[in-house]
């Protein structure tokens, strides 16, 4: 995937900077991050930070996750980061929104330890992660029924979302572009939605849309990623929890065994 200049605009550094805490990196993710980014599209920035330790000493619960947005110099951006400890708890559990986020392309900022975090998120993948898809893909095709006219941004999410997820599971590894993924499925109308989207606005919507043709291809997708997890080779769980403790314990300055 060709690097999206967005990831390199000095202003989406500039929000990087606002982080108050250590960041193992930020990426780029939402429509920049899936291909289809419209020319007023927000950029969304996703984060894994770290807590000082003594954050967790005290008998109040930290908090965990962090949410700026800002507009600057007409570009509408927003951050959200999770600290460390949540964030590998996120991936154990088969987040794909976690998973998608550290394995992004799109590298605004990385420390030393993103490498290694990249491998074991990677170790993560598994069948698990089909839910996620399942889950996601569902709740995007009921906000484009739900809408009068329809937005082509919530199809677009639908599509992108069914082909990773099949992608994962036959071939274990992650792709998040819709139009690198539609080179290998070549699903009709989707290269017409995409070029669409990238060439208006962020809410633009069908004035004629063909519900059946979509909802037809959607059960059809959503029959072959089941299949695609049943037959997967994936592991049914990720197995690497404590290289994820041993990690953390190493960040947070903690001696480990490991």
């Amino acid at each position: 995937m060709p690097l999206d200049p967005i990831a390199r605009d000095p202003r989406v550094q500039n929000a990087v900077a606002r982080l108050p805490f250590p960041s193992l990196f930020v990426t780029v993710s939402g429509a920049h991050l899936y291909g289809f980014a419209s020319p007023d599209s927000d950029v969304d920035l996703r984060a894994c930070h770290l807590l000082p330790l003594d954050a967790f000493l005290g008998l109040e619960a930290p908090r965990e996750t962090l949410e700026i947005s800002q507009i600057e110099d007409g570009l509408e951006w927003d951050i959200v980061s999770h600290d460390a400890r949540k964030f590998f708890l996120l991936l154990l559990k088969g987040s794909g929104y976690a998973l998608e986020q550290v394995l992004s392309p799109l590298v605004v900022h990385a420390s030393p330890a993103h490498e290694e975090l990249c491998e074991l998120a990677h170790a993560t993948i598994s069948r698990r992660h089909a839910r996620h898809y399942f889950g996601f893909a569902r709740s995007q095709w009921k906000l484009f029924q739900s809408e009068q006219p329809p937005r082509v941004k919530p199809l677009l999410y639908t599509f992108r979302v069914l082909l990773t997820g099949i992608h994962l599971m036959r071939s274990g590894q992650l792709n998040a572009n819709l139009e690198e993924l539609n080179a290998e499925f070549k699903l009709p109308r989707v290269e017409e939605l995409i070029a669409l989207k990238r060439a208006t606005k962020e809410k633009i919507t069908l004035s004629n849309a063909d519900f059946d043709y979509f909802s037809g291809q959607f059960e059809r997708l959503l029959v072959e990623l089941g299949h695609a997890e049943s037959e997967s080779k994936l592991q049914a769980e990720p197995t690497n929890r404590a290289e994820f403790d041993a990690l953390l314990r190493r960040l947070r300055g903690l001696k480990t065994d490991h």
